[in-house]
């Protein structure tokens, strides 16, 4: 059978037609970051065991502040985990490794090292100085916290909310001389605190014309009372508490866009005890320094294995809070934490507030890929 001339041309016409709308439509699905963070302080990382493919960047924590400079602690084995980490990229050539200074423990000297001009000089060349060595992918800075008390005896001062901003800039600018050096791009990224404190002592706007991404920590919320500590939205009855949506509806509102902001899982739980049974001790008053949740909690593979319907515990659902919990009516102790179906929900929220993607502290705490494997259903 021999087709006509124009008839062809109306099966090729077709034919492109599909074509362009498939080829637009793959191009137009948006492809989230997923940030594992991977505790390098612990000393020898396992390597073999984080899944690559799963992942689009592992931030290595952590690097500390000495002297106004980037510095490698534990220099033997940060170089054996830089070069192992960079292996995975035969597994993912995509995947970026990036370099997280400061935390928790180590950001007591953030604010002397960007205090003058000389000094930020000094902390971004060193610290890009590092990526440069080790051909890394970049800069996570995570600073607890500019103007603001974190771990006892940090150093902090009204100056920080202002040198927050120029230390970006410096770092980029390190940055930019690198890739004009290696001819490829680098990355800068900040972890920030969930509060609006936080937001009240940062540039919020500036800074983000300045980094890639801003991972917000939603995690880790306290208070009086005993609540969640990763929750998307408030509990009922405590609607002006801390929630992951108030906390990125918050740097929203300070100017940084929806496009940069990575939304914080935990792969851990955190114990309070309650005074009473009220509720599930959801909401409860907390009993401050409590001694009965020592060794509660944990990494997500422990609670599986102790504590989840175990041990007492019962696990409840907050449909407020998107956000599960356990509590143990006889000790009256309560474990916040992420689990399977609150990871599902936060990654839901993300694509329909179109943020960048996901991040957790910390990769080893789901040796199993429970919160891992929901993350990646979902968001891929």
């Amino acid at each position: 059978m021999k087709l006509s001339p124009s008839f062809s041309r109306i099966i090729l016409t077709t034919f492109l037609t599909a074509s362009i709308f498939i080829n637009s439509n793959a191009q137009e699905k948006k492809k989230f970051i997923v940030n594992g963070y991977v505790g390098g302080y612990r000393g020898q990382v396992n390597v073999a065991e984080i899944d690559a493919k799963k992942l689009s960047h592992i931030n290595y924590a952590f690097v500390n502040v000495k002297d106004s400079a980037a510095f490698l602690t534990n220099l033997k084995t940060d170089s054996t985990n830089f070069r192992k980490l960079n292996e995975l990229k035969k597994i993912n050539p995509d995947l970026k490794i990036m370099i997280s200074i400061g935390g928790w423990s180590w950001s007591e000297n953030f604010s002397d090292a960007v205090l003058t001009p000389s000094s930020r000089k000094l902390f971004a060349k060193s610290s890009v100085d590092i990526i440069r060595q080790y051909d890394l992918d970049g800069v996570d800075i995570d600073w607890e916290y500019p103007a603001m008390r974190g771990e006892e005896g940090n150093i902090y001062r009204p100056e920080d909310k202002q040198n927050f901003t120029l230390m970006f800039k410096d770092i980029r600018a390190e940055l930019d001389k690198l890739e004009a050096e290696k001819g490829r791009k680098y990355l800068l990224t900040a972890a920030v605190g969930g509060s609006k404190s936080f937001v009240n002592n940062t540039e919020m706007a500036e800074v983000a014309k300045i980094l890639d991404y801003i991972l917000i920590m939603t995690y880790d919320y306290g208070g009086k009372t005993v609540n969640h500590h990763t929750n998307l939205y408030p509990s009922r009855g405590m609607e002006t508490g801390s929630s992951a949506h108030k906390s990125v509806m918050d740097f929203m509102e300070a100017g940084v866009p929806a496009s940069k902001l990575g939304l914080g899982a935990a792969f851990y739980g955190k114990s309070r005890e309650a005074e009473s049974n009220t509720n599930n001790g959801l909401n409860q008053p907390q009993i401050s320094g409590s001694k009965a949740v020592a060794g509660q909690g944990g990494g997500y593979g422990k609670m599986k294995n102790e504590f989840i319907n175990k041990n007492g515990y019962k696990r409840h659902w907050d449909r407020h809070a998107k956000a599960p919990y356990l509590f143990n009516s006889e000790t009256k102790v309560f474990i916040t934490y992420d689990d399977e179906r609150s990871i599902k929900k936060k990654a839901q929220y993300i694509k329909k507030h179109k943020l960048a993607g996901i991040f957790f502290w910390e990769y080893f705490n789901d040796p199993e890929e429970n919160l891992l494997n929901a993350i990646d259903k979902t968001l891929n």
